[in-house]
C-alpha cells in the first residue's frame, strides 16, 4: 500500500461516522485508525460497597454468570452488523438454526463493502449477541454455536 492510498483511507475515515477501524490485508499489512473525539472524560468516582452485603458479587462470579456456553463466532472487523441481505429478506440464521462450517451467518459492512461472515463451527445457533444494524468492533462476539 503506498502513501496516496493510505492518505485516501485517512481522509475517508475522517469524513465517515466511524470512530475506529482496523484492517488486516492478506499480505500481512495491518492498519489501525482511531478518531480523537475531543471529549475528555474524568475518572469515575469509586463506589463504596458493603462487605457483608449478600447482593454484592465478586467480579469472577459475574464473569461466570455472563459467559455463554458454546463456540463463539466473533467479528473479524469493525463495521455494521446485518442479519439479512436486504431489509425485505429473511435473516440468514435465527436462534435454533442448524449451521455447518462455511454457512453464511451475517454481513458486516465496512467502508461500503459488504463482508459475508461464515460459521467457523458445525452446530445450532444458540444465541445472537448483537442487534441488526448495530456497530461492532473487531472481536465482538456475534453468535454462540452449540
Amino acid at each position: 500500500m503506498d502513501y496516496k492510498e493510505i492518505k485516501k483511507l485517512m481522509d475517508d475515515m475522517g469524513n465517515s461516522k466511524l470512530s475506529e477501524i482496523e484492517i488486516e490485508f492478506p499480505d500481512g499489512i495491518k492498519i489501525s485508525m482511531k478518531k480523537d473525539s475531543g471529549l475528555k472524560l474524568s475518572s469515575p468516582v469509586p463506589m463504596v460497597q458493603e462487605i457483608n452485603s449478600p447482593a454484592v458479587k465478586e467480579p469472577a462470579d459475574l464473569a461466570v454468570i455472563n459467559k455463554p456456553e458454546g463456540n463463539i463466532v466473533k467479528a473479524p472487523m469493525v463495521g455494521t452488523f446485518y442479519s439479512k441481505s436486504s431489509p425485505a429478506s429473511e435473516p440468514f440464521v435465527q436462534i435454533g438454526s442448524k449451521v455447518k462450517k462455511g454457512d453464511k451467518l451475517c454481513i458486516i459492512e465496512a467502508m461500503k463493502l459488504m463482508n459475508e461472515i461464515e460459521s467457523e463451527f458445525d452446530g445450532e445457533v444458540a444465541e445472537i449477541l448483537v442487534k441488526d444494524e448495530e456497530m461492532v468492533e473487531y472481536g465482538t462476539p456475534l453468535f454462540v454455536i452449540k
